[in-house]
């Protein structure tokens, strides 16, 4: 066995969802939860098929971030793995929708944050054994630190 890790690569402020799936149809069904969860959310999804052609599917409603889908999809090569890449939207709006798909085995992270990706590989294929998402804890936060963390959250819309 030997480990690898694949660096996910977007654009610095690019939202991402990274997951484990079971079927074939998680492509379809990841496409149609985020059009009846968040209908303005552009967004591209890779699916890396395990079996039989094994073939990197992909849908959505921006070239762009298809193309990231697929590619990234492809670099990881994971079977039945997939890859939602987000704009307009924030993985929030849609990650307890893709949780419940009954295909939708895990999730790994959901992040803007860069990501590497830790990856086996044997002789049969390759798998992902998880992630590291963004960079170690520099410390604890302070009473400014709240104050700053409460302030962005009712910006962006998420408190009152």
């Amino acid at each position: 066995m030997e480990l690898k890790t694949v660096k996910i690569e977007k654009p610095e402020a690019t939202n991402f969802i990274l997951g484990q799936s079971h079927f074939i149809k998680t492509v379809e069904d990841i496409h149609e939860v985020i059009v009846q969860t968040n209908p303005q959310m552009k967004f591209g999804v890779g699916f890396c098929e395990s079996s039989g052609p094994a073939l990197v599917r992909f849908t959505g409603n921006d070239e762009a971030l298809m193309e990231l889908a697929k590619s990234n999809a492809t670099a990881l090569s994971c079977g039945h793995c997939f890859i939602l890449f987000m704009d307009h939207g924030f993985p929030v709006n849609v990650l307890n929708a893709i949780k419940n798909l009954p295909e939708v085995c895990s999730i790994y992270c959901a992040t803007a944050n860069p990501v590497e990706v830790i990856v086996a590989e044997t002789e049969q294929g390759r798998g992902i054994l998880g992630v590291i998402d963004g960079m170690k804890s520099k410390g604890i936060e302070t009473e400014s630190d709240i104050h700053a963390r409460k302030e962005f959250l009712r910006k962006i819309g998420y408190k009152l």
